[in-house]
C-alpha cells in the first residue's frame, strides 16, 4: 500500500472499483487529516438530481479509512480493520463537487498503540464532514472503526 494520493487512487481502481467509477478521489492525507472529493455526475446521481447518499458515504469513509490503512502500514504489525457502525446526517442537497474532510487521525494512533500493547481490539469513532464548493455542509458521517491484531 502506497502513501501517495495518486498511488492510493490507483489502489481504489483495483480494490474499490465502485468508488473509483463514481469519482471518489483521495486529494490529501497525512497522519492527522485526510481529504477526499467526489463530483455529482450522471453515474452517481439519485432520481432527485443530487448525489446518491451511498456515494457520499464512500467518499466520507475513504477520508477516514485511508488514514487507518496508512497508520496500520506504518505500525509494521498485522492489524485488521473494520467499520463496525456508522451514522450520517444530510443537511443540504449534494450537487457539484463535494469535499469530505476528516481530522481525527490522532484517534487511530492511540487505538493502534493500545491494541499492540494489550492484544485486545480497540474501537474509535471518526467524523467526516462533506461541504460543497460554497463551503456549505451537505452531510456529516461518523464511522466506528475497530482494529485488532491478527
Amino acid at each position: 500500500m502506497a502513501t501517495s494520493t495518486s498511488k492510493f487512487n490507483t489502489f481504489t481502481f483495483f480494490k474499490l472499483p465502485s468508488a473509483w467509477w463514481c469519482g471518489v478521489r483521495l486529494k490529501y492525507m497525512d497522519d492527522k487529516k485526510a481529504v477526499t472529493t467526489v463530483t455529482h455526475r450522471w453515474i452517481n446521481q439519485n432520481p432527485f438530481k443530487s448525489m446518491f447518499w451511498a456515494v457520499q458515504g464512500m467518499a466520507a469513509e475513504l477520508s477516514t479509512g485511508a488514514m487507518v490503512i496508512d497508520q496500520i502500514r506504518h505500525s509494521g504489525r498485522k492489524i485488521s480493520m473494520l467499520v463496525q457502525n456508522n451514522n450520517a446526517n444530510f443537511s443540504k442537497k449534494a450537487t457539484g463537487k463535494i469535499t469530505f474532510t476528516c481530522e481525527d487521525g490522532h484517534l487511530i494512533t492511540d487505538a493502534i498503540q493500545k491494541t499492540i500493547a494489550t492484544g485486545e481490539g480497540q474501537k474509535f469513532w471518526m467524523k467526516s464532514v462533506g461541504v460543497n464548493k460554497d463551503g456549505v455542509v451537505v452531510s456529516t458521517f461518523n464511522f466506528e472503526w475497530t482494529v485488532r491484531l491478527k
